[in-house]
């Protein structure tokens, strides 16, 4: 009763605070059409584009295409940056050299050892002792470090985290491989705030290494680092035979059984096992190529509220040409893309007539999603606009087609919301408020719950808003078949719902923006990880 109820109610209200804004809305509303969405979109989604792979040239033409449409439109640039783009650096590392020695023992690296580029800088070191620490983890509720002096020592930990009754102590779910406890830079982060000098880390499912395993940790395919850590501890990856003949003092075969069944190391196995009297001697260079990649920012300045902030954004990357196939991206983000710039131009059409937004609307579509939330990190590890005074974030990450899986309501006039219980309950009294009084759609929860097995939630660029505490909106279409195929193209968008999904998203900014006060604050960020 209570959500049938509450539509009516909220569109009530908003008819009372929002007459006199009611005809404005749905003037500059009625100028995000079909045909401009396709247009754009024809032309994101084109053999051009090569299908936008971030750190490639077909990304960079996209970059250019969106910035040159944000000059058209009349949007300004932000003053720290030289025209539109905030470029972010990618890097391409390549081993030149590696020795390692313990004791009398010189490791043959590629047959006893490899060390991952992209998590190791140029460093030497010699340590005289090596300590177990089980997994290498310390939390409040599980830690391997307990009553260990490791300072300028070298550590040795197994791979993942422990289990019990087939969940994970420490993460307390099933979802992650075998091999994750949230990954090794984070346990790195804790041997260094350990004081730890070097690490070894024993991955128990590897007898032997791979000549493919140890080629692609020696020269990295381009990867992001948003803050680069040059101070951390260096680290090298040991397989389990390896690790029973230099680490032999120790009872291997006991400790490689308790690590394969992911049990805790705080038992009479680990308790034997005593630190090793030793010379450890490391040293690791390497080469390195950068190439830029960007974000792509616009602004339509606000009024008595510019010093707070709407954001707009949604990823233009996609996943590049492999071959003579490219992936094209259509929906899977060129339509959020091309929602940005229609909104972007509704807005400054406003601004234009006199009409302009009370707060500074922020227009950003983001590269290097499909890699790993790449730019959107990079911007909340670097704002350009305080991150207090954003009031929130509403992103489009795939708008412009139908979900075959979506077996109730009405398929054709619906969308996936994402965020709108967290973090701030203005968020859905705006949303609901609005699609109530304007455009009617069917608003499908599905994917808000953090802990859904798609994870939807962490998925997009949204999330790097949502973990700084900013309120965010994502509106989603749902996967589909053509989901990350070269089969995502242009002809398969819904025009008609893709274009009323992108108006019901511009009236909601148009509140947000307009409004007397910052989207309250009142709700905690789930718990959870990317």
């Amino acid at each position: 009763m209570k959500k049938i109820i509450l539509p009516c109610m909220l569109a009530f209200n908003f008819m009372l605070v929002y007459a006199q804004q009611d005809k404005l809305a749905q003037k500059y509303a009625a100028t995000i059409t079909a045909e401009d969405l396709k247009k754009h979109l024809t032309i994101i989604a084109s053999d051009e584009m090569e299908g936008r792979e971030t750190g490639t040239e077909g990304q960079r033409k996209a970059a250019i295409y969106i910035e040159n449409q944000f000059r058209q439109i009349g949007l300004q640039t932000a003053a720290t940056l030289q025209g539109y783009q905030q470029l972010f650096p990618l890097f391409t590392d390549s081993m030149t050299e590696s020795l390692v020695q313990l004791g009398d023992n010189n490791l043959i690296y590629g047959t006893d050892y490899y060390i991952q580029a992209n998590k190791n800088s140029n460093k030497k070191f010699t340590a005289n002792e090596i300590v177990f620490v089980g997994y290498g983890i310390s939390t409040k509720n599980y830690n391997d470090y307990a009553n260990k002096d490791v300072k300028g020592k070298v550590v040795v930990f197994f791979s993942g985290e422990p289990k019990q009754n087939d969940v994970y102590l420490v993460t307390g779910t099933k979802n992650y491989s075998d091999n994750t406890y949230p990954g090794l830079p984070t346990k790195l982060a804790t041997a260094q705030a350990n004081g730890v000098a070097g690490v070894i880390v024993i991955n128990q499912t590897i007898k032997t290494l791979s000549s493919s395993m140890v080629a692609s940790n020696a020269t990295t395919n381009m990867y992001f680092v948003s803050v680069e850590n040059t101070d951390g501890p260096s680290s090298l990856i040991m397989p389990t035979e390896a690790a029973k003949k230099y680490l032999n003092s120790w009872p291997m075969d006991s400790l490689i059984t308790n690590a394969k069944a992911y049990k805790s190391f705080t038992n009479t196995v680990a308790a034997t096992v005593r630190n090793i009297t030793n010379s450890f001697t490391y040293s690791y260079t390497k080469a390195r190529s950068i190439v830029q990649a960007s974000n792509v920012i616009g602004i339509i300045e606000g009024s008595d509220k510019k010093d707070e902030y709407v954001f707009l954004t949604g990823h233009y990357d996609h996943l590049g040409k492999k071959g003579n196939k490219i992936y094209y991206g259509a929906d899977d983000d060129g339509s959020g893309t091309c929602a940005v710039i229609e909104m972007a131009q509704a807005f400054a059409q406003a601004k234009a007539a006199g009409h302009g937004p009370r707060r500074t609307v922020v227009c950003m579509t983001v590269s290097g999603e499909e890699k790993g939330l790449w730019g959107s990190e990079y911007y909340s590890d670097h704002p350009i606009y305080a991150l207090a005074k954003t009031t929130a974030d509403l992103n489009t990450d795939m708008v412009g087609r139908k979900d075959p899986n979506r077996k109730t309501g009405d398929n054709n006039n619906y969308v996936y919301v994402i965020g709108h219980d967290k973090l701030s309950s203005d968020l859905p009294i705006i949303n609901e408020g609005v699609n109530n009084l304007y455009t009617k759609l069917e608003f499908d929860y599905k994917y808000d719950d953090p802990n859904d097995d798609e994870r939807i939630y962490y998925r997009s660029d949204h999330y790097n808003f949502a973990r700084k505490g900013v309120p965010i909106l994502f509106f989603f279409d749902g996967i589909h078949e053509d989901y990350h195929k070269t089969t995502d193209t242009v002809d398969k968008i819904n025009f008609d719902l893709y274009t009323k999904r992108v108006q019901m998203i511009f009236y909601t900014a148009w509140v947000i923006a307009n409004r007397n006060d910052m989207l309250v604050r009142d709700k905690p960020l789930p718990e959870g990880t990317r």
